[in-house]
């Protein structure tokens, strides 16, 4: 599945959590972090708010270093978790924020729930708050996207990077795993 490669492209970057409020945006992301990975490496921190989520990766860059990844659902846990974004792009803390929309081919929603967890451009809802954002059509392009988010959230001046993953891109079937960039 596509999620089951954007999961093990966080093992590869070396993430130990990833923090995160369950949205069925990343339900695909959500099940390949548990059954793909055994939720290991990264371990999961539900958390009962997105604000809280960007918080513990936003402590976690500052106590460490290191980016950690946080998830974000849809447009409504995006809002939710954005002033936590703009506090972590105040302190140039890298923080590898994973999101999520209904699927962007409408023929491909359900009913009523995809229709308002879709938005175009969520990036646009935070784009002045992260160094860089991305909406991958595709497993190769998300791969792609996750790499150059990985590097420019290390990048000085360090902060959040977000990459919004379409549910349909992350409930893909793969006839076989793309070629897996080396990190």
């Amino acid at each position: 599945f596509g999620s089951d490669i954007a999961a093990q492209m966080m093992r590869r970057f070396g993430f130990k959590y990833v923090s995160h409020n369950p949205g069925a945006s990343y339900r695909g992301l959500h099940d390949s972090l548990v059954n793909h990975l055994g939720n290991e490496n990264p371990g999961m921190l539900l958390c009962l708010h997105e604000d809280h989520a960007v918080g513990i990766a936003h402590g976690y860059a500052k106590a460490t270093g290191e980016p950690m990844a946080c998830v974000l659902h849809s447009n409504v846990g995006l809002l939710h978790g954005m002033m936590g974004l703009y506090n972590a792009w105040c302190d140039r803390a890298p923080i590898f924020v994973l999101g999520a929309t209904g699927p962007v081919d409408a023929a491909k929603r359900r009913p009523w729930i995809d229709w308002i967890h879709t938005a175009k451009d969520q990036g646009a809802l935070i784009r002045d708050y992260t160094k860089w954002d991305d909406q991958p059509a595709s497993v190769p392009a998300a791969l792609e996207s996750l790499l150059r988010a990985w590097q420019i959230t290390q990048t000085a001046p360090r902060g959040p990077v977000y990459v919004c993953l379409d549910a349909a891109l992350q409930e893909m079937r793969l006839e076989t795993a793309p070629k897996m960039p080396d990190v």
